[in-house]
């Protein structure tokens, strides 16, 4: 979503910590840049005068301009400025739920992803805060709205169920239902997913507020398509006027559009944003934060997200039943088929890449060495078209093997060869650990004649660095060995 303001950031930055000294002039004409790249990433007019003008006070004086790193010092402003633009670093993005049951009522236009909001949020506080959930569509309108809801709840499961569909209830009668079924079924909270339209019309608008008054709720969150824009802001705004909002969730975040709604939509509406929304499925769900959207628009990444996600993603047997293969030195294709799908879960090479620091570097590299995530699932493949027995003890693929394992996986031998060095190498590391733990760990680099400044290079070198959730070859900005060999022709 941020690319595009991203690299233009990253621009001005460049020319700016590249020198020693600045003059006012050029904070000036660095301003004025940025100015130029927040308006053509569709931010607010007004929301990025006040943002230039705010970090124009600090930016411009005798403070940064004879600062030992005056480049350093603008950056640091500018990041700053952004967190504040995003409603800064102490702002309240938790949901009021703690009194049962507590409801929570969704509004926003049809095709905004609503439906599907409404149950990644159900699914985050089944699983995360252990609350049990019933979920209420009130889209009488829409076909199919109703049944869409309910699959969403069987798919999320648990403690997540769905009110029974009543032909012909009003939106108002099945909010009453909802209520008296969620007070004797002791769920903890109520989705309220209200109709949408493909535009602001009153008749919606008596509708919600009509919802609203009977169902108090705790939480009104407003769904918003961050690829509309300027669009967003403005649904936002009139939503705000008739309807007592307490929140935001922008949807469509992983979409190539400008990223000015999220930059303007807080600023204008004074409501916080609470959710950024990934893709369709039901784990594409991001808590907001302004520090670490504020990092990632500057190209400093987001580890802390990286790390949550690594963890939502990890199985807790699969990894103590690694730990434990891992202290006796034990490493086999078996675990290294879990690596490459844990890396699939989290958001594959690119997912991954956006959140480490230098993001813009990262992502060029896999650019150029004509790396997607096939070449992932290629690898996968590889090894699923190996027997049982060859997964365990590598040391049986002889070159018959290799050659038949290649043909079931459809590549070349020499992909089958990628696979079973990257193999190789991470096994080897895994022995050396466990003799020393950490000192095992740094005897392994020492051996191989590994010095700091050959950590960058280690995904061609063949070593992987490691990442949350054991992530091989992705340390330091490498690629996992094996993977840098291009598309298959």
């Amino acid at each position: 979503m941020f690319d595009a303001l991203t690299d233009r950031l990253g621009g001005i930055f460049d020319g700016l910590t590249g020198r020693g000294a600045l003059s006012e002039k050029d904070v000036t004409s660095a301003l004025r840049e940025i100015r130029v790249a927040l308006l053509e990433a569709d931010v607010a007019l007004p929301v990025v005068k006040d943002f230039i003008s705010s970090i124009r006070e600090r930016a411009v004086g005798e403070d940064v301009i004879r600062s030992v790193k005056p480049g350093q010092q603008v950056v640091k402003i500018v990041h700053d400025g952004l967190i504040e633009m995003l409603g800064g670093s102490e702002a309240d993005t938790s949901l009021r739920v703690d009194n049962p049951p507590s409801v929570i009522m969704m509004a926003g236009l049809q095709g905004s992803g609503k439906t599907t909001t409404t149950a990644k949020i159900a699914k985050r506080l089944a699983e995360r805060d252990k609350k049990k959930v019933l979920l209420a569509s009130l889209d009488v309108r829409r076909p199919a709205a109703m049944e869409q809801l309910a699959i969403l709840a069987t798919q999320i499961g648990g403690s997540v169920t769905s009110l029974p569909i009543v032909a012909g209830q009003s939106p108002a009668e099945i909010t009453r239902r909802a209520l008296q079924a969620a007070k004797l079924g002791g769920h903890d909270v109520v989705f309220l997913d209200t109709a949408g339209r493909t535009s602001i019309d009153e008749q919606m608008m008596a509708e919600a507020a009509e919802i609203a008054k009977i169902a108090s709720p705790k939480e009104t969150l407003l769904v918003a398509d961050a690829l509309t824009g300027q669009d967003a802001v403005e649904t936002a705004r009139r939503f705000h006027e008739r309807l007592p909002l307490t929140g935001l969730v922008l949807t469509r975040m992983d979409g190539d559009g400008r990223g000015g709604a999220a930059l303007s939509m807080r600023a204008v509406t004074g409501l916080p944003i609470k959710f950024l929304g990934t893709g369709e499925k039901l784990d594409g769900l991001d808590a907001f934060d302004a520090k670490r959207v504020a990092g990632r628009i500057l190209g400093q990444g987001d580890i802390v997200s990286l790390v949550e996600r690594a963890g939502d993603q990890l199985d807790a047997d699969k990894a103590e039943r690694m730990a434990k293969k891992m202290r006796k030195g034990e490493f086999d294709l078996n675990d290294l088929a879990e690596q490459l799908k844990q890396m699939q879960k989290m958001g594959g090479l690119g997912g991954i890449m956006g959140m480490l620091p230098g993001a813009k570097k990262a992502k060029q590299a896999l650019a150029a060495a004509n790396m997607d995530d096939n070449v992932i699932k290629r690898q996968e493949a590889i090894i699923s078209s190996m027997t049982k027995k060859e997964r365990t003890k590598p040391a049986l693929l002889n070159a018959s093997r290799r050659k038949r394992i290649a043909a079931g996986a459809g590549v070349d031998v020499s992909d089958v060869n990628k696979v079973l060095k990257m193999h190789r190498q991470m096994a080897d590391m895994m022995k050396k650990m466990s003799k020393g733990g950490m000192k095992g760990m740094m005897g392994a680099l020492g051996g191989a004649g590994v010095s700091p400044s050959d950590l960058a290079k280690m995904g061609k070198s063949g070593m992987g660095g490691g990442m949350p959730g054991g992530l091989p070859g992705l340390g330091g900005g490498g690629l996992p060995p094996g993977l840098g060999g291009g598309k298959k022709k």
